[in-house]
């Protein structure tokens, strides 16, 4: 029998000022998942789903990926293009957590003009579920997709993170 052995990350975490973010990180200091602490579950699940078995070790989250996201957070927007990161996932939602971060900070895009980037225009239900399922908040910035209308829709953090986050980047809102 050949059972697959589980995936070790570490486990840190950051306080922010919309909450305490988890930090998964791998054995090469890559960031594999951020989320909120009061979303600890989902994030695992999240995990489960792209890695299957995964063990998280408290573990320090590399020093650059700290201070990066400390930097974001006192509004250096442009810091979470150092961060380094690594995910797995379908090769559709790969791609769109590859086009994230190509959305400025300060603007927003709807899932069905982020589906029209990715040259599938009719697929703005799976933008939106690929969305949904990003393992790395913040850095791949899910919060920057917003529904035809420029409602908020949702957001796997909660919409008071979301609104706060456009708005700490300059989105009005």
């Amino acid at each position: 029998m050949n059972a697959k052995l589980p995936e070790i990350f570490g486990l840190d975490r950051l306080e922010t000022p919309i909450g305490t973010a988890l930090l998964v990180t791998d054995a090469e200091g890559a960031l594999r998942a951020l989320d909120w602490e009061d979303f600890e579950p989902r994030m695992r699940q999240l995990l489960r789903r792209q890695y299957g078995s995964v063990v998280l070790n408290a573990a320090k989250a590399p020093r650059d990926t700290l201070s990066a996201l400390k930097r974001y957070f006192k509004g250096d927007l442009a810091a979470l293009n150092a961060i380094k990161w690594r995910v797995a996932g379908t090769p559709f939602q790969q791609k769109v957590w590859h086009a994230l971060p190509n959305i400025p900070a300060g603007t927003t895009m709807s899932y069905g003009a982020l589906a029209l980037k990715l040259d599938a225009p009719n697929a703005m239900r799976a933008v939106g579920h690929a969305n949904g399922a990003n393992p790395i908040s913040v850095v791949l910035p899910c919060h920057r997709l917003i529904g035809s209308n420029g409602s908020l829709v949702k957001y796997g953090g909660g919409l008071a993170r979301k609104r706060w986050l456009l708005q700490h980047e300059g989105v009005a809102i």
